[in-house]
């Protein structure tokens, strides 16, 4: 009999203690879940957060954005690589290609956008990253007749003053294409958020020099050709044409050149008349 009461009494303390010690458990691990909580509550509190607009979808590259493909988020400021474009400022991307894909709920970023505007910050912002601005002496009727404006695409052609190839020591004056399909940053000191007119473009002002955006070994290009005292005139581009003709197409054009191909030229348009008829 003794020993039956034994045995209960050693599985009651054994009970107790488990139980004693569950509770400890339980007891220390909603310690360390509110320490965690709190440790978690002050990370957050000290992170700046700011509200951005997201991509509403998936945008592929060339996607012209509206209100009603965007929303807003709150996202971490330390997060962003770049600047974001805010919710108060979305009427300076309305309306604007995208320069790259995005993905669903990603933050809209300037360096994201055509031409990008960061208000009040001036030109450096909207310089994309490993891109350079470069201001190159053009207008009147090297630049379309001062028409090129701010966000528009342009190619540049260069004539220049080259040692003719079948006379020696002799010079000969020879046009070429540059570079094709170059963003227009500014005309003057007039950038992309100049007050913007009838039919959509900005109002025109007189200007002597057009600020491109260019790699830095085409900005190399750019100022050896302008050292050179070459003359560089600029080509505006449909907003919508993107192609890009291969080396092979394009033509170093000198006067025997323009000889021999003036009928050739002049053949080929009568032809692209007919078929848009």
């Amino acid at each position: 009999m003794k020993g039956d009461m034994r045995q209960v009494v050693i599985l009651a303390v054994s009970f107790l203690i488990g139980i004693a010690a569950f509770v400890v458990t339980h007891l220390y691990l909603r310690g360390e879940l509110a320490q965690i909580e709190r440790q978690r509550q002050a990370i957050e509190a000290g992170i700046q957060k700011v509200k951005v607009l997201v991509a509403g979808r998936a945008f592929p590259a060339g996607t012209v954005l509206s209100l009603a493909d965007v929303a807003q988020k709150s996202v971490p400021r330390s997060g962003l690589s770049s600047e974001p474009v805010l919710p108060e400022d979305f009427d300076r991307v309305d309306g604007r290609k995208l320069l790259f894909a995005v993905e669903k709920e990603a933050p809209l970023l300037w360096a994201f956008v055509d031409s990008p505007y960061k208000p009040g910050a001036g030109l450096a912002p909207t310089i994309r990253k490993r891109m350079r601005a470069i201001s190159i002496s053009v207008g009147g009727s090297a630049a379309v007749s001062g028409l090129v404006q701010p966000n528009d695409r342009v190619d540049v052609l260069g004539t220049f003053s080259l040692p003719a190839p079948t006379a020696q020591g002799e010079m000969e004056t020879a046009t070429m294409t540059v570079l094709q399909n170059v963003t227009v940053l500014a005309t003057g000191t007039q950038l992309g958020n100049a007050e913007i007119g009838e039919g959509g473009r900005a109002r025109a002002q007189g200007y002597g020099t057009v600020t491109l955006e260019v790699s830095p070994e085409e900005a190399e290009l750019l100022a050896f050709s302008e050292y050179m005292k070459g003359r560089l005139t600029l080509s505006l581009r449909n907003p919508a044409d993107v192609d890009y003709l291969q080396a092979q197409s394009l033509q170093s054009i000198n006067f025997a050149h323009l000889q021999q191909k003036i009928p050739e030229y002049n053949e080929a348009r009568q032809r692209s008349i007919v078929t848009r008829k």
